[in-house]
């Protein structure tokens, strides 16, 4: 079976720059379980020439896997090998926009760019219908977006995504920086601003933007839709149509000053999970899936593992548990999470009940 190669790419961040190869092979399971099932055998860390790849058995790549590989956060070139040549393989990615709509933001607390990109990517591909990812069909919630990074890697793939945050700093900071970000690459669009209302009380605030990577699919109606909810996480019931999302990302509180709000709940994810989960799996299409990014120094695996599956929700174990843990600094030891909401008996193509 022919033997692959893939350089990885090197991150801005050093610290997540040493743990990469490692999230990427675990990434790259993802990837085999969902597209090649049964066909790719272990992956490896090798080093030639003093150059560090990742290394698997497969089978010849179509077109359209090679097209899907393309989008592993950390691959920076995908080789073929043949005794001691290495072939380059065409690969391409989704992106739709250029790489500044996620590399531009700065601000403190920030997720890396690559993180939040594997993060939905493991998230998409554990999901039942994992291919949504590469036709632009997949709908992406984060119900604790902050600044957005999520909402930016999903406009780069070009999906629909809704972002929701309580902190209208940031859901405003975000909305400013991704208005101007359209008007200064001449990107058509259309904003529109929203209140939020249950049973007659106000409670946030609703942007929703619509734009095309193309004029003519922008003047013709094909474009993507992204919405952000300045409103509380935990009470979403109305605002958001039960049943409508394809994956639930999230980067959760780490319990330290700049990734969290200064309220008991949002510095201590477990509570804050335990009040919010069940409402954000109503959310959820049968089959979709939940990924979250977590600090274990304030949120034991095991606590979280139980309150995913408290929620009725399955957990992925395709993957060895420590695969996705990597050092962020001394106050934070970064995990992820993986789990999917059970498949509905129907047949997956068939929409669900009103």
């Amino acid at each position: 079976m022919p033997d692959y190669l893939v350089l990885v790419a090197a991150s801005a961040n050093r610290v997540y720059t040493r743990a990469t190869p490692r999230l990427v092979a675990a990434e790259l399971r993802f990837f085999a379980e969902a597209l090649l099932p049964g066909q790719v055998g272990q992956i490896t860390e090798e080093s030639l020439g003093g150059v560090d790849y990742l290394g698997f058995i497969g089978p010849d790549l179509t077109e359209e896997q090679l097209a899907a590989l393309g989008n592993l956060s950390g691959l920076h070139a995908l080789f073929r090998r043949q005794g001691d040549l290495l072939k380059p393989l065409p690969v391409s990615r989704l992106n739709r926009f250029p790489d500044a709509l996620v590399t531009i933001p700065k601000y403190q607390g920030k997720t890396n760019e690559l993180l939040t990109k594997l993060l939905l990517n493991v998230t998409a591909l554990a999901s039942a219908r994992p291919q949504r990812l590469f036709t632009g069909e997949l709908r992406v919630l984060d119900p604790l977006c902050g600044r957005a990074t999520t909402l930016n890697q999903a406009m780069m793939y070009g999906l629909n995504a809704i972002g929701v945050d309580v902190d209208q700093r940031d859901t405003e900071a975000y909305v400013t920086f991704l208005t101007t970000w359209l008007k200064t690459y001449r990107y058509k669009h259309q904003v529109e601003r929203s209140t939020l209302r249950m049973s007659g009380t106000v409670v946030g605030r609703r942007v929703d933007i619509q734009f095309a990577a193309d004029r003519a699919d922008y003047k013709g109606g094909r474009v993507q839709r992204l919405a952000v909810l300045t409103t509380d996480s935990t009470a979403l019931t109305g605002l958001i149509k039960a049943g409508s999302m394809d994956v639930l990302v999230a980067d959760t509180p780490y319990g330290v000053r700049h990734g969290s709000h200064a309220d008991r709940l949002s510095r201590h994810p477990a509570d804050l999970l335990t009040a919010a989960l069940p409402g954000w799996v109503r959310l959820l299409r049968p089959g979709g899936a939940v990924g979250l990014a977590f600090n274990r120094h304030v949120a034991p695996r095991d606590r979280m593992t139980a309150l995913l599956e408290e929620a009725g929700l399955v957990l992925h174990t395709g993957v060895a548990e420590d695969a996705f843990r990597h050092r962020v600094d001394r106050a934070i030891d970064r995990d992820l999470i993986i789990a999917a909401k059970p498949a509905h008996p129907e047949p997956a193509d068939r929409p669900p009940p009103r």
